[in-house]
């Protein structure tokens, strides 16, 4: 949250920790999105969104995944549908993924700020923030689109 350097400003907090993690690619052209919530990020959750993304993708078209450097996203061990290229930044340049926006827009708009009874309340609304931004495609086109990254 940002606040004034000196003030304290009021949000909701909580000791307990649990966690659930979205992983979810979108296609700015033409505003779709594929998505999993899961327990745990690494490299066997990332093989299953792949897998998730691959059952989207447009038959016999191939997509590519534009990735950060985290381990589970360049280990030996992924496994890697024929139907997609995975294409990993360099280090610090977020402002390169397109995702990126659609994390921003869902932390301030639907997942921020908020507490949440059990982990099975925490994985619902992981869900429902995902499925309302899916619902509208237009807003994925509007937040992931880049004027410099268009491949035809």
């Amino acid at each position: 949250m940002w606040a004034r350097r000196g003030s304290r400003p009021r949000a909701v907090r909580d000791t307990r920790y649990q966690s659930a993690y979205i992983f979810g690619a979108v296609c700015p052209a033409r505003g779709v999105g594929a998505a999993l919530v899961m327990p745990r990020a690494d490299t066997e959750a990332m093989s299953l969104h792949l897998a998730e993304i691959s059952r989207h993708v447009t038959k016999d078209a191939h997509a590519v995944v534009v990735l950060d450097g985290a381990g589970w996203h360049g280990s030996d061990d992924l496994i890697i549908p024929d139907n997609i290229t995975l294409i990993e930044l360099p280090p610090y340049s977020p402002e390169l993924n397109p995702v990126e926006t659609i994390w921003e827009y869902m932390r301030q708009n639907k997942l921020a700020n908020r507490l949440y009874e059990t982990y099975e309340d925490i994985v619902k609304a992981c869900c429902d923030a995902w499925n309302d931004l899916i619902a509208a495609p237009a807003r994925i086109i509007s937040i992931a689109s880049r004027d410099w990254a268009n491949v035809s």
